[in-house]
């Protein structure tokens, strides 16, 4: 039997269960919880006859079945402020940003901000659904939040959150290792590093020590040391809480950490569909038209593959370029030592402060040629037309290639 994945979210399938007036066990319509009712979200605002009324979107309920219902029967303080604070946020923007009181005496809401209202909540909902589902997607330790206070913009709809390349037909990402170190305690004189013609990478305080340009080695899956061992970072993933939010200077989606990140340490992996050189020049005059592409040359040894992080990738699809960047590009090999299929693993080039944009140069050595994007975010890609940057550095090269 063939099994397709549900995109429709629970209470999606209850209200079309509602509407179509069916019971089904499974998602939680039975007779008894259709006399339940929760507020999803409040639409519209009204007073008569001295009494405050508010439009009620009920969650797993069609929009046909809301009701106006007075503030003494909603026990929802939360939504109850989101209504307030978008409604404030809404005036204030007509207003061009000034603040503004916002009076209590309006005895109905105009169709405009009512509409700003429920688009806002929309959103609100659909950013929790997708922090939630990238929360269940990710294989390591650290939350990933996401956060929109600029406009009205939800997740990205052709994007899918994997942990790890994604190879294309025909090509095979994990091979070329059958053997590991003996180890008892790396870094030893036949560690992984050694046995590679270079030296470990990380210090013992697990930092970074070698300059850009040169690989890292670590400790695969056959060697004998432990997860503790300090040559194993990349493979972990991201320690870090990292959160994807929308830039208010036309850049897009952006990410920032949730942590104070110190000098040289590991901060996430970048990654996406591996493909052939061919194919990504297919696809770059194809993202061209489209005005976005996020390709990444994989040219450690060879320009032979390319990462592809358009439709699958992680939080690093969403970082943006900087002419002064916070991230340094580090080739790494550990279960693969095929030189033509690094991973590729960004670290910090000093300290960032929690609540700092993540940052790259996609010119940087050691990281791509560049680039062409859309105004949904930057990321790298193939060196095509000549795009104006937005990093806003003191130091901006003012086009990013």
């Amino acid at each position: 039997a063939w099994y397709v994945p549900c995109l429709a979210s629970l209470e999606t399938l209850q209200e079309l269960c509602r509407k179509e007036n069916l019971r089904c066990k499974s998602i939680g319509i039975t007779n008894k919880s259709l006399k339940s009712y929760e507020v999803e979200y409040l639409c519209d605002y009204k007073v008569e006859e001295g009494k405050a009324y508010y439009l009620v979107k009920w969650k797993g309920w069609p929009e046909s079945s809301n009701t106006w219902e007075p503030q003494k029967h909603l026990n929802c303080p939360l939504i109850l402020q989101n209504f307030l604070r978008d409604k404030k946020e809404y005036l204030s923007r007509v207003r061009g940003g000034k603040a503004m009181k916002v009076r209590n005496r309006v005895k109905t809401l105009k169709p405009a901000i009512a509409e700003y209202i429920v688009k806002k909540a929309k959103q609100r909902i659909a950013l929790q659904r997708w922090k939630e589902e990238l929360n269940r997607k990710k294989n390591h330790k650290a939350m990933i939040l996401v956060e929109n206070t600029v406009d009205l913009e939800g997740p990205p709809l052709d994007f899918y959150y994997i942990n790890e390349y994604k190879p294309a037909p025909g090509i095979n990402v994990l091979n070329g290792i059958t053997t590991g170190c003996e180890c008892a305690d790396c870094p030893a004189e036949k560690c992984c590093p050694k046995e590679a013609g270079f030296i470990l990478a990380y210090n013992k305080r697990k930092k970074l020590k070698i300059q850009p340009g040169l690989p890292i080695y670590e400790c695969n899956s056959y060697c004998r040391c432990g997860p503790d061992c300090p040559n194993r970072i990349v493979q972990k993933g991201t320690p870090y809480s990292l959160c994807i939010f929308r830039t208010n200077n036309g850049r897009g989606w952006g990410v920032k950490t949730l942590q104070k990140i110190k000098t040289n340490s590991f901060v996430m992996e970048y990654v996406g569909e591996v493909i052939t050189s061919e194919e990504a020049e297919r696809r770059g005059q194809l993202y061209d038209n489209q005005g976005n592409t996020y390709l990444f040359d994989l040219d450690y040894d060879s320009d032979e593959f390319t990462v592809d992080a358009a439709r699958y990738g992680n939080v690093s699809h969403f970082v943006n370029h900087s002419c002064d960047p916070n991230l340094q590009v580090f080739n790494v090999f550990i279960d693969n030592l095929d030189l033509r299929l690094p991973r590729i693993a960004l670290f910090s080039t000093r300290t960032i402060k929690a609540g700092e944009e993540l940052t790259f140069d996609y010119q940087m050595k050691g990281s791509i040629d560049l680039t062409s994007d859309s105004a949904e975010g930057l990321s790298p890609s193939k060196k095509r037309i000549r795009t104006v940057c937005k990093c806003g550095a003191v130091c901006c090269r003012g086009y990013l290639n």
